[in-house]
């Protein structure tokens, strides 16, 4: 069966599912295989659920005239999701990428333009090879605007994603220490996150850019772009003061928003929703409150109250840059018994040792703040300091906890995916 084949099917359906447990009469499922698990085997299973039909790649589970039998269920999806976009003649898409912030931003965005237009984003950080077209396939005819996040850990991966989602604008939130180990290193990441860039130029696109990033500055001069600056009043929306102790204030054009995010880390993530509403003719009114309305959850930045003590919630993820960041943000809080509690950074590669060790440099000058470190990452780099801890693990964190308690303290946590450090809020 063909892509356009298929693709009709898809238009009588009720949308796309990878997942049986997420199937819904009338949806087309579609068996992907990964290390450790081959959802052909659960063909039957999604036909029992009443699915339209089921999109398989090994013949062995073929059942009847419900299943299609392709040569790739995971390349069926993303041409399936290719041959969507271009049948979509008249949604805007908007294609997101960047060391950090890109959900946040998503998000921003989002709760701005659905002030005036019927948008549509990627859901939570759905952001890979698999999770851009599955973002793809919910839009619909009534969509006029699609948020698309890309992530990637490897080089050609960006361009991969935009020959999928073809956007018609692009934005970079920035480029950080992310990926070091996939990209090959900062310039590696650089050069990764560009592909974005070099798919709106060769295809006569435009891109939103924060011209105080002098590399992004550098980057665009040939691309049809809309600009946002803090420092130059040049640029298309200036940013006239940006303050943050701990919540974001943004004052543009007579207008002040105070938003629930926390960090100077996040300005232009509210600068680039902002430059974006504007672009697209939502009135400043809606912007700010759009912007004011949003609340993080997720565990991204989120301010948490817990018994006596006042939680910074950063536990989402982390690298070099974002770290570095949030640290810079907390230290410079006025507030008393401040405790920082870091986790490792994953994915550094050869550049882990370096990373973790400079954030330990950078700590090292605060002697009024007690710091924790969670992880073997950490633990290799440890000094001896009166305010610094290192423990090798969250378990052995979670026994030191259950015996000392925290109580009126102001707390910074921070830390990879992978060591989950949310936990600690079961005690504290």
């Amino acid at each position: 069966m063909t892509i356009p084949e298929i693709h009709n099917l898809f238009l009588q359906s009720n949308g796309v599912v990878i997942d049986t447990r997420k199937i819904i009469s009338n949806s087309i499922f579609i068996a992907l295989k990964g290390e450790n698990f081959d959802a052909n085997a659960f063909a039957q299973e999604a036909l029992q659920k009443e699915a339209s039909y089921v999109i398989i790649d090994n013949k062995n589970y073929y059942i009847n005239d419900k299943t299609i039998l392709v040569e790739d269920s995971l390349i069926t999806l993303q041409e399936l999701a290719k041959y969507h976009r271009k049948y979509l003649k008249n949604i805007i898409v908007i294609g997101l990428t960047g060391s950090n912030g890109k959900t946040t931003t998503k998000e921003l965005i989002q709760v701005v333009l659905s002030k005036k237009y019927n948008t549509k984003a990627t859901i939570g950080n759905l952001n890979n090879h698999i999770g851009v077209p599955l973002t793809l396939l919910s839009f619909t005819t009534e969509t006029e605007f699609g948020i698309v996040e890309m992530g990637a850990n490897h080089q050609k991966e960006i361009e991969f994603l935009c020959e999928i989602a073809q956007p018609d604008y692009g934005y970079i939130t920035n480029f950080g220490k992310a990926h070091l180990e996939g990209f090959g290193g900062v310039e590696g990441v650089i050069k990764g996150k560009s592909e974005m860039y070099n798919y709106l130029k060769s295809n006569n696109k435009k891109a939103f850019v924060n011209i105080d990033d002098s590399i992004q500055e550098v980057k665009t001069v040939e691309i049809n772009r809309i600009t946002f600056s803090n420092n130059k009043e040049s640029a298309d929306i200036f940013i006239n003061t940006i303050k943050a102790n701990p919540y974001v204030i943004i004052e543009y054009n007579n207008v002040i928003i105070k938003s629930s995010l926390i960090g100077l880390y996040n300005a232009n993530n509210i600068n680039a929703a902002i430059t974006i509403g504007n672009y697209f003719n939502v009135n400043n009114k809606d912007i700010k409150l759009a912007i004011e309305s949003y609340i993080p959850d997720n565990n991204r930045s989120q301010i948490i109250t817990k018994n006596t003590n006042e939680i910074i919630l950063d536990a989402y993820n982390a690298n070099p840059s974002s770290m570095l960041l949030a640290l810079e943000n907390f230290i410079q809080l006025e507030k008393e018994n401040k405790f920082i509690i870091l986790g490792d950074m994953f994915e550094l590669g050869l550049e882990s040792d370096i990373e973790h060790q400079n954030i330990v440099t950078f700590l090292e000058k605060q002697n009024d703040i007690k710091c924790f470190f969670i992880g073997n990452h950490f633990f290799k780099n440890k000094i001896k300091k009166e305010n610094f801890t290192f423990i090798i693990d969250f378990e052995n964190f979670k026994n030191y906890l259950q015996i000392k308690q925290f109580q009126n303290n102001t707390i910074l946590i921070k830390g990879s995916r992978g060591i989950a450090l949310e936990r600690t809020l079961d005690y504290i």
